[in-house]
């Protein structure tokens, strides 16, 4: 059965775009037929715990001596691991905190990114390899060419390196731009320029999942 694992960081549990828009994609995954499930994993009401040791870093052969993991904390990351891999498409809510990911959402690249194991380093290892992942960035301002905020922009950058150039897996970023118009009256002059990229965001979410 074609599984989609959705992850969500955001820790706004009311308001979130980030969040409804990963469960609008979800929904339109659901829509295409019974056969069409959804893992969820939310990352900010069940935080992973930062990684205890820096032997998770590495896969065991590669590791130094001295470096030893605590088995349940590799217990974890096997599972957070495969997972991904048992996915046949992920989509993540990635808000802008502080012009970055959430520390939650970090928390899990670290576990997933592990030389000789789902990024190459002394053989070619690279099991998550053209696997689709639809990345939803939501951030308060814009940040695109030409903008004021232009080049502050850390955390597609991130995304794109850790899952598609590390991990190799097929990237596609769908923003949201503007969240904060509704709520900052300074910025209520964007509201309808906010309005109408969340519905572009959600027809390319829509057509994502379809596809």
């Amino acid at each position: 059965m074609p599984s989609l694992l959705q992850l969500d960081s955001s820790a706004d549990l009311q308001h979130s775009t980030s969040r409804a828009l990963t469960e609008h994609f979800a929904d339109a995954w659901r829509d295409r037929g019974a056969e069409y499930t959804v893992v969820r994993r939310d990352l900010h009401r069940d935080p992973l715990p930062h990684l205890p040791t820096n032997a998770l870093h590495w896969a065991p052969r590669l590791r130094l001596a001295g470096e030893v993991a605590d088995p349940r904390a590799e217990e974890l990351q096997q599972a957070l691991i495969a997972e991904a891999m048992a996915a046949d498409t992920i989509v993540i809510g990635a808000p802008m905190y502080q012009w970055t990911v959430p520390s939650t959402l970090k928390a899990w690249l670290d576990y997933l990114h592990v030389p000789g194991v789902t990024a190459p380093y002394d053989e070619p290892t690279l099991p998550l390899a053209g696997k689709p992942v639809v990345v939803v960035c939501s951030r308060g301002d814009r940040y695109g060419p030409g903008t004021p905020g232009a080049g502050l922009d850390f955390v597609t950058p991130v995304l794109n390196q850790v899952l598609g150039a590390a991990l190799g897996m097929r990237v596609t970023f769908v923003v949201a731009e503007l969240t904060l118009a509704q709520r900052i009256p300074a910025m209520g002059e964007f509201v309808a320029e906010q309005q109408a990229g969340l519905a572009r965001a959600r027809a390319e979410l829509e057509a994502l999942a379809n596809r």
